[in-house]
């Protein structure tokens, strides 16, 4: 008989409690300072101004999670958070959090869960009103984290040269300032709210692109971004709408596309049985706190929506070490 035991139960109930530490740990900048060879309670306390007894309890918790080791009184970074966590790596992705555990997601989800499992869904972030920051809380704190995948999808869909590219959605800009630099030439659009596109030409003038980078403010439903695009980008947008939406939208680029021109969407794409993977399966939990309708959808279902959108085929390709993967749709 398998062990029965209350700890998952536990764990559940006190995972708020992980996310105070992270974001206790990155406010202080600890994992960097470890790294730098800062590693006793003490030392800590010093650099980051905070009391020895707060660090040392800190530090042990952080320990206990995963995210440090310990030997008498020195802590030291894991690899994976070595890699991820210390400041000073490139792949740093600690950024993250200022969205993830931003005071309003944590708000929308714990609030009141039970209303959102009712309706099949929630007002949520998407509904809020086009200038409100939280979008620009979000391109900000997601540019660290999107920018490997973007370079992964860049690297797919150079092959085929585009010269004229759509980004919509841009949010960001990562996915088509990857595209700008893996493709010499090639000019891209970006379509997203006016507050947000200010995030994505930071990035493009950073990236050195912004010659060939042009923005267009107002809502993808909406705004006339006109005709004659060899690929259009949907980066981690569909997950946010209900299947006849993407359907709508998915017809709309077809018809922008040139002949023999493409529709990449980059999502997390769970199994059939939406169980699997783990990550990817349990993403529709937060479109169900978070959209009014939004999920996680297989990879049946984008080849139906693909199909109901005119397009003629859809591959599915996943992106390792990524859990997302590359939706591409031709024209039939």
């Amino acid at each position: 008989m398998a062990d029965v035991s209350p700890a998952l139960f536990i764990d559940a109930v006190l995972a708020f409690q992980q996310t105070a530490a992270i974001k206790a740990a990155l406010e202080l900048d600890l994992f960097s300072k470890v790294a730098g060879g800062t590693n006793t309670a003490e030392a800590l306390a010093k650099r980051t101004g905070a009391a020895v007894r707060g660090i040392r309890i800190l530090c042990d918790y952080l320990t206990v999670r995963g995210h440090l080791e310990k030997q008498g009184d020195e802590y030291r970074l894991t690899p994976s958070t070595a890699v991820f966590l210390d400041r000073s790596s490139p792949s740093w992705i600690g950024s993250i959090v200022e969205y993830l555990a931003a005071p309003e997601m944590i708000g929308l989800f714990l609030d009141d869960p039970a209303s959102y499992v009712r309706n099949g869904g929630s007002i949520g972030l998407a509904n809020n009103a086009p200038d409100h920051p939280i979008w620009v809380k979000f391109a900000r704190a997601m540019v660290a984290f999107r920018a490997p995948v973007a370079t992964r999808v860049a690297s797919e869909l150079a092959r085929w040269s585009p010269r004229k590219v759509l980004d919509i959605a841009a949010s960001h800009g990562m996915f088509g300032i990857a595209i700008a630099r893996a493709v010499p030439g090639a000019e891209i659009t970006a379509v997203d709210w006016q507050a947000v596109l200010s995030v994505a030409r930071e990035s493009a003038e950073a990236a050195g692109v912004s010659d060939r980078y042009h923005t267009l403010a107002g809502s993808a439903f909406e705004v006339d971004w006109g005709s004659g695009f060899d690929l259009v980008l949907l980066a981690n947008f569909l997950h946010q709408l209900d299947h006849e939406t993407c359907v709508g939208l998915l017809r709309k680029v077809r018809e922008s596309l040139v002949s023999g021109g493409r529709a990449a969407v980059v999502e997390l794409v769970p199994n059939a049985d939406r169980v699997s993977p783990r990550f990817e399966a349990m993403f529709s939990f937060q479109m169900l706190g978070s959209t009014p309708q939004g999920e996680a959808y297989t990879a049946r279902e984008f080849e139906d929506m693909g199909r109901a959108a005119g397009f003629g085929r859809a591959t599915v390709t996943s992106l390792p070490p990524t859990p997302q993967s590359l939706i591409l749709f031709e024209q039939a």
